[in-house]
């Protein structure tokens, strides 16, 4: 199933918001059943992988950290203190469970600079 760039990117976003699977179908104009197999086709995608650096939202604050392990449609991350928000020390451990639809993007931290991956595929590079 070939999807173009567009329709990939809505759905990553609405799975990422936790919206319904009849929802997406309804927002892409496509059947229920054809949704999803787009659904599933986008979804292995966008799982993480152990390794994986993220910025992820946490009580509307902005998060890095690096996935330690994976459970269902969650994971265990270290938070990265050197780049996240200050005020949630108090609050955080050094680890933290992070659904996956609090996934704002893939990075790449290096020398203290924080480099966006674009898609998914490009952190197995």
């Amino acid at each position: 199933m070939k999807l173009s760039d567009k329709m990939r990117q809505t759905v990553e976003t609405e799975l990422r918001k936790g919206t319904s699977k009849s929802r997406i179908a309804h927002i892409l104009d496509v059947p229920y059943e054809e949704a999803l197999k787009i659904i599933d086709a986008v979804r292995e995608d966008l799982r993480p992988e152990v390794g994986d650096e993220i910025e992820f939202s946490f009580r509307e604050h902005e998060m890095f950290g690096k996935i330690e392990k994976l459970l269902m449609n969650s994971a265990v991350v270290k938070i990265n203190w050197s780049h996240s928000a200050e005020q949630m020390h108090d609050i955080c451990e050094e680890r933290t469970i992070v659904n996956f639809k609090d996934i704002i993007n893939f990075v790449n931290i290096q020398n203290g600079e924080i480099n966006l991956i674009a898609e998914k595929e490009a952190s197995n590079a």
